[in-house]
């Protein structure tokens, strides 16, 4: 199963492209939202029970400050991807710069920003878990083979 978090309810029109594309790829997830700010015993006991739950990779969606991502990482064995959410202050430059800068020891793979992100990070989760299920690794051949198609029949 994968975790899809996001740090508030509106950044739900971001993430919920995560969750169409990992529908679309047949992966079990679950969306919450669990904010590093609002919420931090959430976060924390979001993290550490992780594992536990069977969840086997983090897509965290954060906006601003973008802690969510991290903390997570820091408190979890699992990958983590973090999508940095587009804002109305810095159009997601602050998130992607604060997902982006983590210390060495504590990795967040971070997508770009915004809806083609979390698109992204459904995909890059599916070809993580495709490395050892060769179903998964199919459905991500077929994705590629569908986009591929897409842009030869738009050819002017």
């Amino acid at each position: 199963m994968i975790g899809v978090v996001m740090g508030s309810r509106s950044d739900w029109e971001t993430m919920r492209h995560t969750s169409a594309m990992l529908d679309e790829f047949g992966l079990a997830h679950e969306c919450r939202v669990v904010s590093a700010h609002r919420t931090p015993d959430m976060l924390v006991t979001y993290a550490k029970t992780a594992v536990s739950r069977g969840v086997r990779i983090v897509i965290a969606g954060a906006g601003g400050a973008a802690h969510l991502p991290g903390m997570i990482a820091a408190l979890t064995p699992l990958p983590v991807i973090g999508v940095p959410i587009r804002s109305s202050a810095m159009h997601g430059i602050d998130a992607l710069l604060s997902i982006v800068q983590m210390p060495a020891g504590v990795p967040v793979a971070t997508v770009a920003i915004g809806e083609a992100g979390a698109k992204n990070a459904a995909v890059l989760a599916a070809r993580i878990i495709g490395v050892g299920h060769e179903d998964v690794a199919q459905k991500v051949q077929s994705h590629m083979e569908r986009m591929r198609t897409e842009v030869e029949r738009t050819q002017l």
